[in-house]
């Protein structure tokens, strides 16, 4: 008895939270038909992928069962699988070091595990495929010492190497988050009945943060499913690189391929969410602080996986971006061809804020009158809206982007749209919507009714409390999702090669020409300073604001 109180006990209090919470309105119509427009628009891609498909019913069939939709999928699903289970797990060891051991210069690692995040897979595949090259980085260190002979890591390996260093954060955030705000009382008490650190952490802690680590999961595996640089440039056959590559010369086959794509990704979350509790909330208590273990001799070893973890994911990347740089700038190496005209990048930099800055405050425009209706108010559809809304990420960007161009081109009157601007920026805010949305929501859960109460009271109009009252406390969460949708769309690839009009560059795509032109300073250059950006993005978002990463 005295067991199951202790595990059971933060269940428990979660329950009362919620039975605290106030009782949802009933619906403004207004707002209603505003969420209504706002999750049609969110399904435009995958609603033009099923009647494009359902029309050529025939050839559907014949592609579904075809090997070259089968291998590509078992391929893709296999890379997701491995990737999501090996990344996760580094997530979680990186977050208990970090978090709830006495690791040397904690606060450093705490912030530098997220950063990995800033890197496009393509840039860091590019600098793995460059290391193992002929007179590559690795040659350049190893080649005094005598050896000579480096095998080139493409393919499964490659793209799973890639893929697996860049996404731990993903689980390694909200872990750690959730690690720092655990009561020790539970631990506590488990230790006073005679259970051991491992028993303890299975029978108490990982029940309580494997609600977490399944959502970071399923982003992982979302985000591999869609990912096109890294794979394109391994060699490694996957859905997305079978849809880019016949686009144009066979376009059905890319509809139905990018359908295909886009059931595995809904089941994947429908199936996630239909089998998953609830997550649990998080005590925000700041008294609570997490009980620190006492490494002793186990300290190099926590700093080994430290190490190794962040050389593969960071710290090599940066140094070989910045070799290409001074062998190109600086030393005038042979192989590292160079423009040498630096000011080529001051556009592409541009476009990549401009476009960045408009998705972000776009996309948390849309989505604010969305998370008032879900967390507020009471309707039939919510349910539905909501699950539009999210199933934009689980959409790949390449079958969003895909799907909207061929719209704009095929059905009438929507052709003005095709290689424009708009078309670019639809795509980012369908994909990358709910992101802002899921932060937007927690900005609404938090606001102070009593505020609101008090200013309807001195009779102040719906559009006046929403600017003076209700916005000023929302504004960390908005401003948190407005910056992850910056930090992904800074990154984006496929959808802006697809989406983007001619001649229109972005940091991403830039740096994706000069890789395939070859030239590898001007590429070094400008990954170094999309890089930076991202950096400096996902500090003022992420860590600034996350008090257990410092």
């Amino acid at each position: 008895m005295r067991q199951d109180s202790i595990f059971s006990r933060s269940d428990s209090e979660e329950k009362n939270s919620f039975s605290a919470l106030e009782v949802k309105e009933k619906t403004p119509v207004l707002l209603l038909l505003v969420s209504i427009v706002v999750a049609l628009l969110f399904a435009v891609p995958f609603f033009y992928l099923a009647v494009r498909n359902i029309v050529n019913i025939n050839d559907l069939a014949n592609i579904f069962f075809s090997k070259l939709t089968f291998y590509p999928l078992m391929k893709t699903l296999y890379l997701a699988c491995t990737v999501s289970i090996v990344a996760s797990f580094i997530g979680v060891v990186l977050a208990w070091i970090t978090i709830r051991t006495d690791v040397y210069w904690g606060s450093f690692w705490r912030i530098v595990c997220p950063l990995p995040l800033v890197f496009p897979s393509f840039v860091v595949g590019t600098t793995l495929i460059s290391a193992y090259s002929p007179g590559g980085f690795f040659e350049f260190i190893f080649l005094p010492l005598g050896i000579e002979q480096f095998h080139r890591l493409d393919g499964y390996i490659g793209s799973f190497l890639v893929l697996t260093f860049i996404t731990f954060p993903y689980v390694y955030l909200p872990v750690a988050a959730r690690f720092s705000t655990l009561p020790s009382s539970t631990e506590e008490a488990s230790r006073l009945l005679g259970y051991n650190s491992l028993a303890t952490f299975k029978r108490v802690t990982l029940p309580q943060i494997f609600p977490t680590i399944r959502a970071g999961t399923l982003l992982i595996f979302l985000y591999v499913v869609s990912d096109f640089g890294v794979v394109q440039l391994m060699g490694y056959s996957t859905l997305t690189t079978r849809i880019f590559n016949t686009r144009l010369a066979d376009t059905e086959l890319s509809l139905a391929l990018g359908l295909v794509l886009g059931i595995v990704a809904l089941l994947i979350v429908l199936g996630e969410r239909f089998f998953s509790k609830e997550l649990n909330l998080v005590n925000d208590n700041p008294a609570i602080r997490p009980i620190k273990l006492k490494l002793g001799r186990w300290q190099p070893i926590a700093l080994l996986t430290l190490l190794i973890t962040l050389g593969a994911g960071l710290f090599s990347p940066i140094i070989i971006l910045f070799w290409w740089a001074y062998r190109g700038f600086v030393n005038q190496t042979a192989g590292f061809a160079t423009t040498s005209d630096l000011m080529t990048l001051a556009l592409p930099t541009v476009n990549t804020v401009g476009m960045s800055v408009s998705a972000a405050l776009a996309t948390v425009l849309l989505v604010l009158p969305i998370a008032f209706l879900v967390t507020r108010f009471r309707s039939v559809l919510i349910t539905p809206i909501n699950a539009i809304i999210v199933s934009g990420f689980a959409l790949p960007g390449l079958v969003v982007a895909l799907s909207i161009v061929f719209l704009s081109i095929n059905v009438t009157g929507f052709y003005f749209l095709y290689q424009t601007l708009p078309i670019l920026l639809l795509a980012y805010i369908i994909h990358f919507g709910a992101q802002a949305y899921r932060t937007a929501q927690v900005g609404v859960l938090n606001l102070d009714n009593r505020l609101s109460e008090v200013a309807r009271t001195l009779g102040t109009g719906r559009l006046l409390l929403l600017i003076k009252i209700e916005l000023p406390q929302m504004l960390p969460a908005l401003a948190a999702g407005g910056g992850l949708v910056m930090l992904s769309t800074m990154k984006e690839l496929p959808a802006t090669l697809l989406a983007s009009p001619i001649g229109f560059k972005t940091l991403a795509t830039h740096i994706w020409a000069l890789n395939e032109a070859g030239f590898l300073a001007d590429a070094g250059v400008a990954s170094l300073l999309l890089v930076i950006l991202s950096a400096v993005l996902t500090w003022l978002v992420v860590i600034r604001n996350s008090t257990h990463l410092r």
